[in-house]
């Protein structure tokens, strides 16, 4: 019998147990870092499937699926964790939990690696090396990737894989992306000081909400500036002054940048940090600046994709499965296992034409079943 085809008789077997997972999960979604429910969800049935599980951080969970000796080692990393969004889907499995959530699929992606689990459980024997199970708490918040993988998540794995879903794409649809896809996220704020002054004696004062309202406007022209790549740069709070006819003696104003490849991201920064000093030496201010490195960004690795694209050519045909076209400036920390071993992320379609992180977004019901198929054949295939 071939791989694929006994892959296929494996997930039917598994269909009705894999929807269950994701409607349990959906009905009771956890925010970051309270995953607690889910995380016992998760070390039960994998301890049911005989793979070995261990919790690291509080919520976080790893999953050891151990096959022939002496080959690779390949992980599946799924994240958990919901929003704090009220939902409005009518579901018959919509969430229990008052004002929270799973808007961005999170339980598709856990039911889905859980799904490929029991599939590669019954496949043991036949893999040459071991599969490493990541469920992954808090991606929506502070990420908790790079925090799984300071505790060791990542140790002896030689590749890693992960999906994302998207109303993007039709139902079912697998999409592929080399290279750079998800953006690198960094927030910043910037505390201006100057010395306020009555209006009418300007020149006895320091003008602090002019300097930053020339740093907002110097900043905000410097995605053009540093990349031809797709780039933003948002400021999303300004604050300054208490009366209109006071020159502000402070100001303070915060945002977010996105860009796409660690070159770029770091060319930002280090822009970023010159226009503003610049600035607040023409301007006579002091200025604080207080940049925070989120989320790198996802750049998948090409031999990892070309891996994946052919896997899922060949276990659903060459009509379910397509090359994304442009990145997406959404922040996505799966860039954290790249880091540490070659990887691939790619697409589902949902079906639903709601957007992610929208109170009505729910993937159809056997897109789960499908994204299970594709994780356990993409690591069949590797192993």
């Amino acid at each position: 019998m071939s791989e694929d085809k006994k892959i296929k008789e494996l997930v039917a077997e598994y269909s009705d147990k894999i929807k269950d997972l994701r409607e349990t999960i959906h009905r009771h979604p956890e925010m970051g870092n309270n995953e607690f429910r889910t995380a016992e969800l998760i070390e039960d049935y994998l301890s049911s499937l005989g793979i070995e599980t261990e919790r690291l951080l509080n919520t976080a969970v790893k999953g050891i699926l151990r096959g022939k000796s002496g080959g690779r080692t390949v992980a599946l990393r799924a994240d958990m964790d919901a929003l704090p969004v009220s939902e409005a889907t009518g579901a018959c499995f919509a969430s229990e939990v008052f004002g929270v959530m799973h808007a961005c699929g999170h339980d598709v992606h856990t039911a889905a690696v859980l799904g490929a689990a029991g599939i590669l459980s019954e496949m043991r024997e036949d893999l040459e090396g071991n599969v490493v199970f990541l469920f992954q708490p808090d991606e929506e918040g502070r990420g908790g990737a790079e925090r799984m993988i300071k505790e060791g998540c990542m140790e002896g794995v030689d590749a890693v894989f992960g999906a994302h879903v998207t109303p993007d794409l039709p139902e079912g649809m697998i999409g592929l992306r080399y290279g750079k896809f998800y953006a690198a996220s960094d927030m910043f704020t910037i505390v201006v000081t100057g010395r306020s002054s009555h209006g009418a004696v300007r020149e006895k004062g320091i003008d602090a909400l002019g300097a930053a309202a020339e740093m907002v406007t110097a900043l905000l022209k410097l995605p053009r500036q540093i990349t031809e790549d797709k780039c933003v740069l948002t400021v999303g709070r300004m604050n300054s002054g208490i009366a209109g006819n006071i020159m502000p003696g402070s100001a303070e104003f915060e945002g977010i940048i996105r860009t796409l490849g660690p070159q770029t991201r770091l060319a930002m920064e280090k822009a970023f940090r010159r226009t503003v000093q610049e600035i607040a030496e023409k301007t006579g201010t002091e200025v604080a600046i207080d940049y925070i490195h989120s989320h790198p960004g996802v750049v998948n690795n090409d031999e990892m994709t070309a891996f994946a694209e052919q896997t899922a050519i060949a276990q659903f045909g060459a009509d379910s499965v397509c090359r994304i076209d442009e990145p997406t400036m959404i922040s996505e920390d799966f860039g954290c296992f790249i880091d540490e071993a070659p990887g691939s992320f790619y697409h589902i379609g949902v079906g639903c034409d709601k957007p992610l992180h929208n109170e009505s977004f729910l993937p159809q019901e056997d897109v789960v079943i499908k994204l299970a198929e594709m994780h356990a054949a993409v690591v069949r295939a590797y192993l």
